[in-house]
């Protein structure tokens, strides 16, 4: 019981001593003054003095790209595929091969068609002859000459079987992954697939607009006459260095997602954009004058609301409430809050606090030395200690 009661008294002193403790360095770290040193001056920062602007007003939205025509490539004719003629995924002209069918059979059946040809462009010469000496009857020429014209459409046929045994890309774009690879049967049909061909170039965008973007267009809906541009930004936040246009615009809103589809066509001639890849479309919708740009480091974002810090009267730390637009660059648009000249901080932000007094400097110039203590003094020198007396 004794050595319980002792424990209880040791863990309470420690308690206690642990809280002086802590209580003596915050009052200690509490203190703006450093013991034994001159006061702190006003800390260094960056300001910019803003001026109103005009800028593009603009709506920024998710968006995907897709080729603008994707291709099947299919056989036309059956037959054991001999060879695949393209690299996957190589860019292919219109027109290029890209697999070879077996052409035995076909050639046979062209030589066929030859000679049948052949026979009855003979026949008919001859009874063409007869048929002007009245020899022959009309019916016996008339057969004749049908019989030609079937075999020559024949023949015609047979060609074009055995052309299509290679069998080409039918537009210009990228190669797919090849269905059927080297010795598989070939048919004609819904298993004749072989690989699909991608138009990149152009390449197309589809993005949508829900209500809050709608709103800001005028007549709360996008159309041709309140888009006055149409800029991609990719994936690293530069932008695209060719605008675009729009090919597509929906007449109705989604009534599912509440969204208006629209499609934009980019030139893509160097191949940069590939199809499904996630990009971002800014919509420019005209201009705004008078706003500012911030640059977004010096914009905090509160459960307030947006804010900014301003070296004030007194060159003193001044929060400002804004009201902030959509980005601009590496910029906020300011749409409200700030006038002309104010000043606002962009660095040591977190550094900062209300009412503390600063040393502004602006953009790439050399902060200014800090500031003395009152009176000037500069810390007095150790005094040397004085020399032994000889004895």
């Amino acid at each position: 019981m004794i050595s319980g009661n002792l424990l209880r008294r040791t863990t309470l002193s420690t308690l206690l001593g642990a809280t002086v403790l802590g209580t003596a360095l915050l009052t200690g770290c509490s203190d703006n003054k450093p013991a034994g040193g001159p006061p702190m001056g006003p800390m260094p920062v960056t300001v910019l003095e803003v001026q109103p602007q005009k800028v593009p007003s603009s709506v920024e939205v998710m968006a995907q790209t897709e080729g603008a025509r994707e291709t099947e490539v299919r056989a036309r004719v059956a037959g054991i595929l001999v060879k695949r003629l393209y690299q996957e995924g190589e860019t292919v002209k219109a027109g290029q091969p890209l697999f070879q069918i077996d052409r035995s059979s076909y050639e046979i059946a062209l030589a066929e068609a030859k000679a049948r040809a052949e026979q009855t462009r003979r026949e008919m010469n001859r009874l063409k002859g007869l048929i002007e000496a009245k020899a022959i009857s009309q019916k016996e020429y008339d057969d004749a000459s049908s019989n030609n014209a079937i075999a020559q459409a024949a023949l015609r046929q047979a060609e074009l079987n055995l052309s299509w045994t290679t069998v080409t890309a039918p537009v210009s774009g990228t190669t797919g992954r090849a269905v059927k690879s080297e010795g598989n049967l070939v048919t004609v049909g819904s298993d004749s697939l072989l690989t699909s061909v991608y138009q990149s170039n152009p390449i197309w965008v589809r993005f949508s607009l829900g209500d809050g973007d709608l709103a800001k267009l005028a007549g709360g809906r996008a159309s041709k006459n309140n888009i006055t541009g149409i800029e991609l930004i990719l994936g690293n936040g530069t932008v695209y260095p060719k605008t675009g246009k729009l090919n597509f615009l929906a007449s109705n809103i989604d009534t599912t997602l509440g969204t208006q589809a629209l499609r934009a066509e980019f030139d893509n001639s160097d191949n940069q954009l590939l199809p499904g890849q996630f990009v971002r479309i800014r919509l420019l919708t005209g201009e705004r004058d008078g706003v500012f740009l911030v640059p977004q480091s010096a914009v905090v974002q509160t459960e307030q609301g947006a804010i900014v810090m301003l070296a004030g009267e007194g060159d003193k730390v001044t929060p400002r409430p804004v009201q902030a637009g959509e980005w601009r660059g590496k910029d906020w648009v300011i749409l409200g809050g700030l006038k002309a000249g104010d000043k606002v901080i962009i660095d040591n932000l977190i550094k900062l606090r209300p009412g503390a007094p600063v040393a502004p400097h602006g953009p790439g110039e050399k902060p200014g030395a800090p500031a003395q203590a009152k009176d000037g003094a500069a810390p007095a020198k150790e005094a040397s200690p004085a020399p032994a007396k000889q004895g």
